[in-house]
């Protein structure tokens, strides 16, 4: 008998928190793409089908990238139909005015662009100036709202940056600004490296509230490289935030920042949720086996220590 078994984590709710969060599952799409072999796209319909038997209702399905950039993406076209009929959100990954026409054309409703806090992450994932970036995006956004379709704004290295180290906090909510200026509807903040820590976090939500963001606009993206995705997640729920990214099993990492571990693991931020008495409406025992099942495609077991601690993988 293992904990769940046993009704743990008990249940005991903290004051200021909110009372239900919604977790923007990234593991289909973010996950994914960061593995060196590529997925077939049977298996990542059957991956998203599991998840959306979970429970979770946002599931980011895939990137309409050019496969020369992201190859284990490449198969967008054929794996949306297989998927596209779930009863769940599911937002798509569109880096120009290209990949929104090929989303649109299958039906998507909900999009996201991905800029950069930071002129070296710039260049290096989209090979323009954050200014450029955010001039290549502003049509896309605009023709998206047009077509009355959802759009979030991916915002990367709003903690740190491998190559230029601090970024200052009015850096990143000047960037903020422009995306939602230029009509995105939310905002994902990213800690790309995972050098966040929870005095920062406060100090980037405190300065985008004080600067007319509304918090309802905001999520989180947590990596847990210095194992403090969890720590900051709590911080930011504690300003208001009620939206916060994560991956079965912790998948997924980063392409183009080499030190950077997975993803926050949905299954961790769910035993987290549960016993501060905060609704999600996940069934953690099917994500566990969800998780468990990927993990056995990938040939490896999954990094999440509540996956670990409930089916009983090998440490």
């Amino acid at each position: 008998m293992n904990a769940s078994d046993l009704g743990l984590p008990m249940a005991v709710p903290a004051e200021g928190l909110p009372a239900r969060v919604r977790i923007h599952e990234v593991g289909a799409r973010d996950g994914l793409q960061n593995e060196k072999a590529v997925v077939p796209a049977v298996v990542k319909a059957e991956f998203i089908r599991r998840l959306v038997a979970t429970g979770l209702t946002t599931i980011e399905a895939t990137s309409f990238v050019h496969p020369r950039w992201v190859p284990q993406l490449a198969d967008a076209e054929q794996l949306f139909p297989q998927v596209s009929d779930l009863p769940v959100e599911l937002p798509v990954l569109v880096p120009n005015g290209r990949g929104l026409d090929r989303a649109l054309s299958l039906g998507a409703r909900r999009v996201a662009v991905f800029a950069s806090a930071t002129e070296s992450f710039a260049k290096a994932n989209l090979n323009r100036t954050v200014d450029e970036a955010l001039a290549m995006f502003e049509p896309v956004v605009t023709r998206a709202k047009a077509e009355d379709v959802h759009v979030r704004g991916y915002l990367s290295m709003c903690f740190g940056d491998p190559w230029e180290g601090a970024v200052p906090v009015a850096q990143v909510v000047r960037v903020c600004r422009a995306l939602l200026d230029m009509g995105c509807d939310e905002l994902s903040l990213g800690d790309t490296i995972g050098v966040a820590t929870p005095g920062h976090v406060s100090a980037l939500l405190d300065t985008l509230t004080d600067t007319g963001v509304p918090v309802s606009a905001l999520g989180v993206h947590f990596h847990d490289t210095y194992g403090q995705a969890l720590s900051n997640t709590l911080t930011a729920l504690r300003h208001g935030v009620t939206t916060v990214d994560a991956s079965a099993g912790g998948l997924g990492g980063c392409p183009y920042a080499k030190s950077a571990t997975g993803n926050l693991a949905t299954e961790d931020l769910v035993w987290m949720l549960r016993g501060l008495g905060i609704e999600t409406g996940i069934d953690l025992g099917r994500l566990v086996a969800t998780s468990v099942w990927m993990a056995a495609h990938l040939g490896r077991p999954s990094p999440s220590r509540t996956v670990r601690a409930l089916s009983h993988q090998e440490q």
